[in-house]
């Protein structure tokens, strides 16, 4: 087996590397990960949490007072169809639910939609998608959604498929490079992070690589490869 570089490092170098996904597998091949965060710059994009519902989780707002249209603050990052358990940072959740149940795939579901409507950064919509299905011609899937060089009159999708998992590693996609003015958008190939084998290690030490100022919340979801039972493990900025 070729040796893995840990690239981890690109997560805790970056000021603001907006929303990310890594999807993997643990080391002892127990489980799949999947790992999902949020952040902001400004206090009202701080102002969220992320709550548990049943074998899902949804975006919530901290301070309730503060918001006028709550509609527009909750979506949800994670949704399970089967054997097949899906991540975005986004309502297109909803989307890749509708196209799987329906016998579409990850990829017809995100050709329907673009990135999101927030000019002047038009931030790129990022999904992944594993499986415990051992008879799928994929180990998980990654996408992303973005403008060619900022441009609203251009869009690229792109999608990279791992047809098997490496015991202890993941690929991370992040919706920006860094900060800026307006942030950059990711570019590239999803990178290769180290991955260990305990749910709440493995949320404590990405939440850690994130930027202190800017990290709002986190989960990790662990999937018995073998059950396709989950657990997960939310870390929120601020507590309920």
């Amino acid at each position: 087996m070729p040796d893995f570089e840990d690239q981890s490092d690109r997560i805790e170098t970056s000021r603001y590397p907006g929303r990310g996904i890594v999807i993997g597998m643990t080391p002892d091949r127990a489980n799949l990960v999947q790992v999902y965060w949020i952040m902001g710059r400004s206090e009202g994009s701080r102002n969220r949490i992320f709550v548990q519902d049943d074998d899902s989780v949804r975006t919530w707002v901290f301070d309730e007072s503060t918001v006028d249209n709550l509609d527009l603050i909750s979506y949800h990052p994670i949704r399970v169809v089967g054997s097949c358990h899906i991540v975005t940072n986004g309502d297109q959740t909803d989307t890749i639910e509708d196209h799987l149940t329906n016998g579409h795939t990850f990829e017809d579901a995100q050709n329907t939609r673009t990135w999101e409507p927030d000019p002047p950064i038009n931030t790129p919509r990022i999904s992944g998608l594993s499986t415990t299905d051992t008879n799928a011609d994929f180990a998980y899937k990654l996408g992303i959604l973005k403008t060619v060089l900022g441009s609203a009159d251009h869009t690229v999708r792109q999608y990279f498929t791992y047809e098997t998992a490496v015991p202890g590693y993941g690929h991370c996609i992040t919706t920006y490079l860094d900060d800026g003015d307006p942030v950059p958008s990711f570019e590239g190939e999803p990178y290769t992070v180290a991955l260990n084998n305990d749910l709440v290690e493995t949320a404590d030490r990405f939440w850690a690589f994130l930027d202190e100022d800017n990290k709002v919340s986190l989960l990790t979801k662990f999937i018995d490869a073998a059950t396709n039972e989950s657990r997960i493990h939310i870390i929120n900025r601020y507590a309920k």
